[in-house]
Order: structure tokens, then C-alpha cells, then sequence
């Protein structure tokens, strides 16, 4: 059995423990440098990136979650997740700041505000179409050579990446907890 922790400081925490719970994995919810400890892999949920990188310095828990990810730590992020993953922020605050662990630039709410939010298939590689729930959802606007794209979504302007992995780090744009469907969940925690 899969121990997956979900970072729980803020955002749609309980959406990825209900799934990753019927995926069979055992489910940690993180909040503390302790809780960090033994995992096999974590999930960096959606929410508002700025909020999240502030809770994840003021408790504590960034330097050793840093550490960990360059240490070889699976994680997935989703939404916000992405952003935090990111090696840009195209649009960030001047005080924002991200674990540089994906070689991707992402732009904050690049597919939209709130009101513009949408749900679409996407077609992911090696699995067929998924759902995909875009909420104030980044856009992946460029990526290295390194970073294998797993599916694109083009809204008009043109595909773009919408789910990419480098080694042992994912990053979604859109929200797979928010759906029926855990394929994407399964495969994330079968790599592991």
C-alpha cells in the first residue's frame, strides 16, 4: 500500500484524499515537517498558489518539503499545485516564489477568471479522455526539452500542455479530484 500524503494548508484537500482513499493508497494529510516524514509520494493540491506558498513558509514545512523534492519525492500538483512546481511564474507577485522542480512557465489563471471556468475532455497519453475541470487554471506556456507532455488542450489559442511529467514530478492544470474518474489519480500513484 501507496502511503500518498496531500498538503492540507489550504485548497481542495479532501477531493484528492477521497480519491487517492478509493485508489486503495493510505492518505496523509500534511501540515507539519513531521507528517512529511515516510511518505511514498504527495499531492500538491488546487487553491490559491500565493496563500499556499505563505502557509508552506510560516509553517515551517517548505525547507524540508524543498529538500525532499530534490531528493527524488514524487508529487503531483494540481492548479495551484502546478504553479508551485514551476520553474516561472509569467505573472506572479513580486514575493511569489515557486520550487523551481518542473522546467515549465506557467500563467496564473492563463485560461480565464472564475466566471470563464469550463470542463472539457482531455486526451491523456495512455489513458484516453479524462475529464478535465478548469478552474482559474494555469497555462503551461513553456516547457523544456525534459518535460514529457501527457496531454494539451487547445481553447482557441492554441495547444498548450494541460499535464506534463518531468522524472518524478507531474503538474496538471486542471482539476482530476473534481471528477468520477481517478484513472489519472491511478496512474500518478502507479508510477510511484
Amino acid at each position: 500500500m501507496r502511503r500518498v500524503g496531500v498538503l492540507a494548508l489550504q485548497g481542495d484537500v479532501r477531493e484528492h484524499v477521497a480519491t487517492l482513499s478509493e485508489l486503495g493508497a493510505e492518505v496523509r494529510k500534511v501540515r507539519t515537517v513531521e507528517q512529511l516524514e515516510g511518505l511514498d509520494a504527495l499531492v500538491l493540491p488546487g487553491g490559491e498558489s500565493t496563500a499556499i506558498a505563505h502557509l508552506l513558509t510560516t509553517s515551517g514545512v517548505r525547507p524540508a518539503l524543498e529538500r525532499q523534492i530534490r531528493e527524488g519525492l514524487p508529487v503531483l500538483g494540481t492548479c495551484a499545485g502546478l504553479i508551485l512546481l514551476s520553474r516561472e511564474v509569467l505573472d506572479g507577485r513580486g514575493d511569489q516564489w515557486s520550487f523551481a522542480a518542473l522546467d515549465v512557465a506557467v500563467r496564473r489563471n492563463g485560461y480565464g477568471r472564475q466566471i470563464a471556468s469550463f470542463e472539457t475532455n482531455v486526451d491523456v497519453l495512455g489513458l484516453g479522455e479524462v475529464p478535465g475541470v478548469f478552474i482559474r487554471a494555469p497555462k503551461i506556456e513553456q516547457w523544456g526539452g525534459d518535460v514529457e507532455v501527457l496531454a494539451v488542450h487547445d481553447h482557441g489559442d492554441g495547444p498548450f500542455p494541460v499535464l506534463v511529467r518531468q522524472g518524478h514530478v507531474w503538474g496538471c492544470s486542471f482539476h482530476p479530484e473534481l471528477t468520477n474518474d481517478h484513472r489519472l489519480h491511478g496512474m500518478f500513484v502507479d508510477s510511484i
